[in-house]
């Protein structure tokens, strides 16, 4: 989905189409999590402090997250993807890979499948979406971004390899700031670069990704569409308004956050023996602090650890995030189920190739 908080505001108060509006976050706090892309012009974008976002674009409207009405959209694009095929993995609300390799309607196509999926949520919700296509998940997913908003691109397998080449080391998905970053000092610019390096090489400066790195930019992907992941973890946090300083303010805060944790427990069904407290301070330095028990603890035994971690060691900075959550769980296979955050702390033919 293009924009998809910003795109679901903006359907929603039509007096806001057109206009710079970004999701998550005040003038004076917090972090972008979505932004429209009349905002983007303005070189704004998701994970960006509001005070700087703000700044940049004075007459910036500003949404609170409605995750809810995100999530009913949600649920009618996924149903649309159903009338397709089973092999649906979601990587969060706004996205997921499709297999369609076999699909319900007996199509040879998957770009034309993709047009039609694309008119079909248009036409169910309002919103525009883009699609990928390619003979894997790295493929499809690199040409998503190519045509946005509203747009569709396919690596088609004879032409991978040329692509990947040309491409700017930071459009690979998987690549992040830090790992570009780094790849650029070592005088890697785009794909062709990146292939010029053995595999023992790339393993030695990345570790376990060095294989996958070599893979990639050769066009090889081995991993298939997963209609069912494991569940890692389950938590909740929250931005604050103002920065928590004291114990007392701490503890007060973290209560709700435990409390969300506890809804989240009980309505899923999981239960997890590791429990981890996350603390981002006004510098927006992170840290974790965790502790793991043999049996897995109660709501009453989550909130005594949540406070001993709170108490472990002193808090040398104002504190602007708390976060609470479980992991090591009680689950092998987990349908995958929708993410939900109490207060947002952060956040995007025309068949082929972009036009130039």
């Amino acid at each position: 989905m293009d924009a998809f908080y910003a795109s679901v505001e903006q359907l929603d108060h039509p007096e806001w189409r057109g206009k710079p509006l970004v999701v998550g976050g005040n003038e004076a706090r917090g972090v972008v999590a979505a932004a429209s892309y009349e905002a983007r012009k303005y070189g704004i974008h998701s994970a960006m402090s509001s005070a700087l976002a703000a700044k940049k674009c004075p007459h910036l409207i500003f949404a609170r997250p409605r995750f809810e009405r995100y999530k009913e959209i949600s649920l009618q694009i996924r149903e649309i993807f159903y009338e397709y095929t089973d092999l649906v993995e979601p990587l969060s609300l706004d996205e997921a890979f499709l297999d369609v390799t076999e699909n319900k309607v007996n199509l040879k196509s998957a770009i034309l499948i993709a047009r039609q999926i694309r008119e079909k949520i248009k036409e169910k919700t309002g919103l525009n979406a883009s699609a990928g296509v390619s003979y894997n998940k790295f493929l499809a997913k690199t040409a998503s971004d190519l045509n946005k908003p509203n747009g569709q691109a396919v690596i088609l397998p004879e032409e991978a390899e040329a692509f990947l080449e040309k491409l700017p080391i930071g459009k690979f998905f998987g690549i992040g700031k830090v790992t570009a970053e780094k790849m650029q000092q070592l005088g890697i610019h785009n794909g062709l670069d990146l292939k010029q390096y053995s595999l023992q090489f790339l393993t030695k400066k990345f570790g376990k990704s060095g294989l996958h790195y070599f893979n990639i930019v050769r066009g090889i992907h081995l991993s298939e569409v997963q209609p069912h992941r494991v569940r890692k973890s389950l938590s909740a946090e929250n931005t604050f308004e103002k920065d928590l300083i004291t114990l007392p303010e701490l503890e007060e805060n973290l209560h709700p956050i435990f409390e969300e944790v506890i809804r989240r427990i009980e309505k899923s069904g999981i239960k997890g023996r590791t429990v981890t407290l996350k603390i981002k301070h006004s510098d927006f330095t992170l840290q974790t602090r965790s502790k793991t028990v043999e049996q897995y603890p109660d709501s009453e035994t989550i909130w005594k650890i949540g406070l001993e971690l709170l108490h472990q060691q002193e808090i040398p900075k104002p504190v602007r995030l708390l976060g609470l959550g479980i992991s090591n769980l009680n689950i092998t296979e987990e349908q995958v189920h929708f993410g939900e955050q109490l207060n947002i702390p952060f956040e995007e033919s025309k068949d082929h190739y972009p036009k130039k």
